[in-house]
């Protein structure tokens, strides 16, 4: 896979992209993530990729043309183009899953009072992780490159993604590990049994008591 991130601040991507599964899957080759300054694509002198919006208002808003530029100069027939909006549809484990079978995906970050309108007739799909704003997309993009990454095949062990929270619309089960005892607190015996259907039925259990106190919602679409 390739992942494009068009963004104003390329800097922010420098630590992202060198530590943890990010950079082994860059290194074993499973993915291939570039990053590309907005402002490379402008064509005003003083390198401007904003302006004061039409009809007033505070704030400033991206011009089109440099997005236009950049997805241009990335795209090919493959590509499937992301703009990172907090009025985008809010994103999920299965969205994530469905990103992670394509071949090509373009990521553009907003910045400062938000895009020319127009920048939207380029986009494949309009994404918020959270009904909340920040200052710009650039870590909603990297929580989207992360949540895609990891579930590319060979990244990480196909089985720990399985058994993630929301697959299934369920929360992950609690999990333990030495010591036995830690101050009072113990492991569940179940765990310590070796007996595997029991600890199948335990954490399944465990599972839909967590979603119910802690995420209704989510039994609601089962």
């Amino acid at each position: 896979m390739k992942i494009d991130i068009l963004t104003l601040f390329p800097d922010m991507f420098t630590n992202f992209l060198t530590e943890s599964i990010i950079k082994r899957a860059i290194e074993k080759e499973k993915v291939k993530i570039l990053i590309h300054n907005i402002r490379d694509y402008t064509l005003d002198p003083h390198n401007r990729v904003d302006d004061y919006p039409f009809g007033g208002g505070d704030g400033m808003v991206l011009m089109p043309e440099p997005i236009f530029r950049a997805v241009e100069a990335v795209r090919d027939d493959d590509s499937y183009v992301i703009l990172m909006t907090p009025q985008g549809k809010k994103y999920n484990q299965k969205e994530a899953y469905s990103l992670s079978h394509k071949k090509h995906i373009i990521i553009i970050c907003g910045h400062y009072e938000g895009f020319d309108e127009r920048i939207r007739s380029i986009v494949d799909s309009e994404i918020s992780i959270g009904d909340y704003i920040l200052t710009g997309g650039e870590l909603a993009a990297m929580v989207v490159t992360d949540s895609i990454t990891r579930l590319i095949d060979g990244v990480i062990a196909e089985g720990s993604h399985q058994n993630d929270s929301f697959n299934d619309n369920l929360l992950d089960y609690p999990v333990y590990t030495k010591p036995q005892d830690f101050r009072g607190m113990k492991v569940p015996d179940v765990l310590l049994s070796g007996h595997h259907e029991n600890i199948n039925k335990w954490r399944h259990e465990k599972q839909v008591e967590r979603t119910l106190a802690r995420r209704p919602d989510l039994l609601e679409k089962r």
